[in-house]
């Protein structure tokens, strides 16, 4: 499927857009390339007026209110050092921004996400990020049961892993929404707005 419609309280959502989190190596692009083409589009969204929301993810120094629970695989220890959970400058100073800190995977598990939303009247999310199979993905999963519509542009996020990258890009986002590009987005937006 192809990306068909912008609703007109759309919002753009950016996952994890952090000083710590871009710097890290990712597949199939680098982070500065996510990070320049949600610049792009968060440029877009706010030339209509539309919302522009930056997730960070962040923890307590002590690690309290991060995520418990045993697992196979362990999180990779990301070097928690100062400014590491900062948005990146080319994403920040924008007052109007709406700015949420999550302590999980998904942007709407414990945070005001949804109530942002819901309270601007927003029906549908634009997703970009790294980790496209972490941080983006369990969001377009929580925003989908929420009864959002799901767009995903795909040329605007990256994984650490380029298998799990693929996988939810071609298998798990058909099934949560569309996907297209930035320039797709942005000129839908151009024609929906105009």
């Amino acid at each position: 499927m192809s990306l068909t419609t912008l609703d007109p309280r759309t919002a753009l959502v950016a996952i994890d857009l952090q000083n710590g989190i871009v710097a890290m190596p990712t597949q199939p692009r680098p982070g500065p390339e996510v990070v320049s083409r949600t610049a792009e589009l968060a440029d877009a969204f706010r030339a209509h007026a539309l919302p522009v929301v930056l997730v960070r993810v962040s923890f307590a120094a002590d690690g309290a209110d991060a995520v418990p629970g045993r697992t196979e695989r362990q999180a990779r220890g990301l070097a928690l050092a100062e400014g590491w959970d900062v948005v990146v400058d080319e994403l920040s100073g924008h007052p109007g921004d709406i700015r949420v800190t999550k302590h999980n995977w998904s942007a709407f598990h414990g945070t005001d996400l949804d109530v942002q939303l819901r309270r601007r009247g927003i029906t549908q999310i634009v997703l970009t990020g790294i980790a496209t199979s972490i941080g983006v993905e369990s969001t377009a999963r929580d925003a989908y049961a929420h009864g959002y519509h799901v767009t995903l542009a795909t040329d605007a996020m990256a994984d650490a892993d380029g298998e799990a990258h693929a996988n939810s890009v071609q298998r798990i986002f058909p099934r949560l929404g569309e996907t297209g590009t930035t320039a797709e987005i942005v000129e839908l937006l151009a024609k929906t707005r105009g």
